[in-house]
């Protein structure tokens, strides 16, 4: 994409595109229309993650060393042709208009508001209470390694290989990994985080001295935090294959399990993912589709937490 180019037509809409050279990642010199151009390159991968999904995107308008902020309700200015769903906050008591990510056009757009993440909800507009996945978020603690957080990640697939689980796993695009359990959308947000726990408070249990659910980051020490907090409706994940505003410009990159002792979570960027794609594909399409019922898994649980 020209960085003279001030409108780009994408599936019959034009978009006005502003400030093209500003720079976002000032260390590797990546500028705005490097982050267009990559949202522009890996629609076809992403969108089927963020499709139906509220949106919650994270905007740096002056890049990743000044402050970023969280958007929920779409703003003003949004073009006619980008889908909203209108969901009631109480906790705002007022309406929120979500963005629903539908094209190629959609994203260029967000990413010409610099928007660098992408937060899809765990439940798509059609049946908001209901999620499609259960998600373990693995978050280390200052002084832990990539190491340790396999071993985690490793002892999670342990316990939900017990449970006939299938799970996928990716990069969160810092330090972290993320594992998905694609369930039948018929459990609600309680049932699923209550799941979750159990999960979670399993593995802490086979790994003591390396895993925690303690919510306070000061009572955590240097264990690894495994989160299932986020199995919340509102609560949000990276999307795959979101950039995350970090030095490198990193990607939240789906793997196979067999891969992640060989990689380091820092080498998916912008810049060297999309030949990965291209080779691959989508791995983690799966998670769109391998619905999974709960009920054989949730009565193991309970046999395996009667034994520990």
């Amino acid at each position: 994409m020209p960085k003279e180019v001030s409108n780009v037509e994408v599936n019959g809409h034009v978009i006005p595109l502003s400030h093209l050279d500003k720079v976002f990642w000032p260390q590797e010199g990546l500028k705005k229309v490097d982050l267009i151009h990559y949202y522009s390159e890996a629609a076809s991968y992403l969108i089927p993650h963020l499709q139906e999904r509220p949106l919650v995107w994270t905007r740096y308008p002056d890049g990743i060393n000044s402050k970023g902020f969280y958007q929920k309700n779409a703003p003003a200015h949004l073009p006619d042709w980008i889908d909203t769903f209108t969901y009631y906050s109480q906790e705002s008591d007022r309406d929120i208009h979500f963005i629903l990510v539908s094209g190629t056009a959609d994203l260029v757009w967000l990413a010409n508001q610099a928007a660098l993440e992408m937060h899809p909800w765990l439940s798509r507009a059609a049946a908001p209470d209901y999620p499609d996945f259960v998600v373990i978020d693995l978050d280390p603690s200052p002084g832990n390694t990539y190491k340790q957080v396999v071993q985690v990640a490793w002892t999670v697939k342990q316990v939900l290989d017990e449970l006939k689980l299938h799970s996928y796993i990716k990069t969160s695009g810092a330090e972290g990994l993320h594992i998905y359990i694609p369930v039948q959308n018929q459990y609600d947000y309680k049932q699923i985080r209550d799941f979750a726990q159990s999960v979670a408070a399993a593995v802490c249990h086979l790994l003591p001295e390396l895993a925690t659910i303690e919510r306070k980051v000061n009572k955590r020490g240097s264990l690894i935090y495994v989160d299932y907090l986020q199995n919340a409706r509102g609560q949000t994940l990276c999307a795959p294959y979101s950039v995350r505003p970090r030095s490198g410009a990193p990607v939240s990159c789906p793997l196979h399990w067999e891969e992640i002792d060989l990689i380091e979570p820092s080498q998916f960027t912008i810049k060297t993912i999309l030949p990965r794609l291209h080779q691959y594909g989508d791995i983690f399409a799966p998670v769109l589709n391998d619905r999974q019922s709960l009920a054989e898994a949730q009565e193991r649980l309970g046999i395996l937490a009667g034994m520990v």
